[in-house]
């Protein structure tokens, strides 16, 4: 197996703690701010601020976990709680977007008194607020799916805080208070696709799904290719968190090469082969070699 040290990458815990402290302070300010004024659409950012405030949480805790080291029991250290974590945000976010859709749609017909100044204030705070926690989390976002998660649940934020100031705008301009309601339905329909592709994301890894852009039949060709090897099978590969995939096969090499020492030669190429060559570089990758007449002796289930 080459790299045997099973690296997180960076964490941005710091990024994290700062990013939670902005939203909590939101958070506060829209429950009071969706008390004294009514909104719908403050009510549904304010609890969007405290899925987000508990999810930025989750996120900080895991980036703290996934640095910690292996250990015999746990052979991957806590590399994979990047994707519980994602994954729980995203549920979490997945369940308030449809709470708003069907609060929304039910004040459209039955909108009630909404104070649109103290909206319109609350709104603002919460854009600034917002803004310094994209500004904070931009430079680490693609570092893995946590903060990926993380990031995404600050946009959309943002995106909710514009619409509560637009429905605050109108409302105030108009009288039309079932602005509220569209903007908590717009915000809504923020979230839903973008948590639905999160949850997707981390379905994918936790069910050991090839990686995007890892052609397994691609691989096995180039194995093929490979001096004195004669044929591959039991080929998987998958994703132990966002940016560590992991390969393993058996491969069959000619006997000669377990009599004259040539088969360390043959597993260098094979890691080299797998790390190197493919878009998806392949840095954890584990090797069988076996002789032509292994096969007879491993159970049948094997490809």
């Amino acid at each position: 197996m080459s790299g045997h040290h099973h690296h997180a990458g960076p964490t941005h815990r710091g990024r994290l703690a700062i990013a939670f402290a902005i939203t909590a302070s939101i958070l506060f300010a829209e429950v009071i701010g969706a008390f004294l004024t009514g909104s719908l659409a403050l009510l549904v950012d304010a609890g969007h601020m405290l899925t987000d405030a508990g999810g930025l949480l989750i996120a900080l805790m895991a980036a703290s976990l996934m640095v910690r080291p292996h250990t015999p029991r746990r052979t991957w250290g806590y590399l994979r709680m990047e994707v519980l974590a994602a994954g729980a945000q995203a549920a979490i976010l997945l369940a308030v977007g449809i709470y708003a859709l069907v609060e929304g749609v039910q004040r459209l017909f039955t909108p009630p008194e909404v104070n649109a100044d103290g909206l319109l204030i609350f709104g603002i705070i919460g854009l600034l607020g917002n803004i310094a926690s994209m500004l904070v989390l931009s430079a680490g976002r693609n570092a893995n799916l946590n903060l990926r998660a993380a990031f995404l649940e600050v946009v959309n934020d943002a995106l909710g805080s514009v619409a509560v100031i637009v429905s605050a705008v109108v409302i105030a301009t108009t009288g039309w208070t079932q602005a509220d309601a569209l903007a908590a339905m717009l915000i809504a329909i923020l979230i839903v696709p973008r948590t639905i592709k999160i949850l997707r994301e981390a379905g994918s890894i936790l069910l050991e799904t090839v990686p995007k852009g890892l052609d397994l039949e691609d691989v096995r060709q180039h194995i093929l290719e490979v001096p004195h090897v004669l044929a591959v099978h039991d080929l998987h590969a998958s994703r132990i968190s966002s940016n560590v995939p992991v390969l393993s096969a058996h491969v069959v090499i000619e006997d000669s090469c377990f009599v004259d020492g040539h088969a360390p030669q043959v597993l260098d190429q094979l890691q080299q082969c797998v790390a190197e060559h493919f878009v998806v570089s392949v840095e954890h990758s584990t090797f069988q070699l076996e002789p032509a007449g292994h096969l007879e002796h491993e159970h049948p289930g094997h490809d």
